[in-house]
């Protein structure tokens, strides 16, 4: 099923405000500041997969993925849950209409 392109653009839009939304959420930013500095320590070494440095980075790396993909998530849930109440919301009334 293809979305009518007003609702792709839609959709876009949203996405993209909850993207800039988590880019400046407070946690994330100190996280991936956390993983920028841990990242730059690994740096030193010569075979920096083997070191515990790129051990450190590779789980903050991991953690801050899995709060933003988290996030994206919840308010992903949350939009369409929005939607279907929405939707459900304008079909009921006209239902109601053809039986009464």
């Amino acid at each position: 099923m293809d979305f009518p392109p007003w609702m792709q653009r839609a959709i876009q839009a949203r996405l993209d405000e909850v993207t800039a939304r988590i880019e400046l959420d407070t946690e994330l930013s100190r996280v991936r500041g956390e993983t920028d500095e841990v990242f730059e320590a690994l740096f030193a070494g010569k075979d920096v997969e083997q070191t515990p440095e790129y051990a450190e980075w590779e789980n903050r790396y991991i953690v801050s993925k899995g709060i933003e993909n988290e996030r994206l998530y919840m308010q992903g849930l949350k939009d369409g849950i929005q939607l279907t109440v929405s939707l459900l919301g304008q079909s009921m009334p006209e239902e109601n209409d053809t039986k009464a």
